[in-house]
């Protein structure tokens, strides 16, 4: 855990979120600015800044397989859903802890939304 990261602290449980999924190694939860009707955060418990951050291939394959489960929640698996992974801050990483944005429930143009 990083002492100043807001998504470990989320991890912890010392800041509350609303819940979508979670196991032993991820957590999945609605962003807090979301940009479409579904928009959800899916994060390593574990901090890693970005997803070139030398990330152990259990937890990125979980990570990823969260997405399925967090599709089937939101109920977005057959209508079409978008994930994203920024990195860094020309990308528009925000907060920098690995996490991809989940977003759908609605017809997308191609190139947006721009999560951050």
């Amino acid at each position: 855990m990083k002492d100043d990261c807001i998504f470990c602290k989320i991890a912890a449980g010392e800041i509350p979120a609303a819940k979508v999924y979670e196991d032993d190694e991820v957590l999945a939860f609605e962003d807090a600015n979301p940009m479409m009707p579904v928009h959800t955060l899916i994060i390593p418990k574990e901090h890693y800044d970005n997803i070139a951050d030398n990330i152990p291939d259990a937890t990125m394959a979980r990570l990823m397989q969260a997405v399925g489960k967090v599709a089937d929640v939101k109920g977005v698996r057959e209508s079409g859903f978008r994930v994203v992974i920024n990195t860094n801050d020309d990308a528009c990483q925000t907060v920098h802890h690995v996490h991809a944005h989940v977003l759908g429930g609605g017809a997308m143009n191609d190139g947006d939304p721009s999560p951050r």
